[in-house]
């Protein structure tokens, strides 16, 4: 009696670890097929006015390793007017040569350097941005990171997914160029991971903002509160899709994302980049971060073996592992991102490391980038940020 009891009992614990591990399973092949379905294509046609002028702000902040080439692109844009707004806060930041260099090499395109930031917030990438966006000298304006790789059809790409019904059209960033192994599990994170549930939620209208890339209506972020109304949140991707779903539009992203070339990383980096942003996932959408610890396979499938530990679980678990990385590359190959062999094993050692992280985004409620330490905890009413006064 007590065997077939033990037997009962051994066979619905199967039977509910196996149908949790496909429902997971299940889930994340959705989201990769919604993906692939969404990349390179976009729904209905653009209804930004044709032509019409841009401008172009980059934050910029010390040399990186592909910063004169990135820098130059935005020179070599294929559109007929526009201008480039480049801002630093220290006249001492050494990226400050090369851009007087670059600029003189380039006349025929309108360009100036504001030196010198507005502490708006805490976060100095927007205290960076905000006297280049009032600068600016055109209605449409888009704010780009230092190390987007804009390819000569930058601006029309942005502009192809502007809707009606669009508050804003961002672009998440691909990691490209790798060298080395901790910098191809970089583009594991950002790629078939991240990328990847971008397009999964834009594609059932969830689209959420992401800072490297945004083309902004300035009359409608004006209208919204300006660029200092991003600083509501530590992360201003975060204020920006608030602030767009609260005036009732939607945030669209490009067909095809832009690249950002890595070159090398350490795992340290890699490590702290991704902690970074988990906080700040965590404290600005808590409701949309919590699942994210099955956005992995090892864990749930390694504890679905450990409780059920019988030959026919770990050969179902085995099964559905393939098919959800086999998923994750067969999407990498669609899109045209950076791929190897290795690439399964960047896989696997990003969800090794992925549920530490996640828990961390728990745990601690301040971040460390470019040198700042930065509180994101939720400001209360009231509550000064760090550095003001109540005078």
């Amino acid at each position: 009696m007590t065997g077939s009891v033990e037997a009962g009992e051994v066979e619905i614990g199967m039977v509910v670890a196996l149908s949790l591990c496909a429902l997971l399973t299940l889930v994340n092949l959705v989201s990769l097929a919604m993906a692939a379905r969404r990349l390179g294509r976009s729904d209905g046609r653009s209804t930004f006015p044709v032509g019409a002028p841009v401008s172009l702000v980059r934050p910029v902040c010390g040399i990186e390793a592909f910063s004169e080439e990135m820098l130059t692109r935005g020179f070599k844009l294929d559109y007929p007017d526009y201008e480039l707004i480049f801002c630093v806060a220290d006249a001492d930041d050494p990226i400050v040569p090369l851009l007087h260099r670059l600029m003189a090499a380039h006349p025929r395109v309108p360009s100036r350097l504001i030196v010198g930031d507005e502490r708006v917030s805490d976060n100095p990438k927007l205290n960076n941005c905000v006297r280049g966006w009032e600068a600016a000298r055109h209605e449409w304006v888009v704010l780009a990171d230092s190390n987007v790789l804009m390819p000569p059809d930058y601006l029309q790409r942005l502009q192809a997914s502007w809707r009606e019904d669009t508050g804003l059209v961002c672009s998440t960033p691909v990691g490209a160029r790798p060298h080395g192994f901790c910098a191809e599990l970089e583009c594991a994170f950002l790629n078939t991971l991240q990328a990847r549930w971008q397009y999964a939620g834009e594609s059932v209208g969830l689209g959420f903002a992401q800072g490297k890339s945004m083309l902004w209506n300035k009359p409608f972020l004006e209208a919204n509160g300006g660029i200092r109304a991003l600083a509501a949140e530590i992360a201003e991707d975060a204020a920006a899709t608030k602030l767009v779903r609260a005036a009732g539009k939607r945030v669209h992203l490009v067909a095809s994302p832009f690249e950002q070339p890595l070159g090398r990383r350490s795992f340290g980096e890699i490590w702290s980049r991704q902690q970074r942003w988990a906080r700040l996932r965590r404290v600005t959408f808590p409701l949309f971060f919590a699942p994210e610890i099955g956005t992995g396979p090892l864990l749930p499938f390694t504890l679905a073996v450990a409780i059920v530990p019988t030959p026919e679980v770990a050969g179902a678990v085995l099964g559905m592992a393939a098919a959800w990385y086999a998923g994750e590359y067969a999407l990498a190959a669609r899109a045209g991102w950076y791929r190897r062999p290795r690439t399964i094993l960047a896989f696997l050692v990003r969800d090794a490391v992925f549920p530490a992280i996640w828990a961390s985004a728990w745990m601690q409620s301040a971040i460390v980038w470019r040198g700042n330490t930065m509180d994101i905890r939720a400001k209360e009413p009231g509550r000064l940020r760090a550095g003001e006064s109540a005078a």
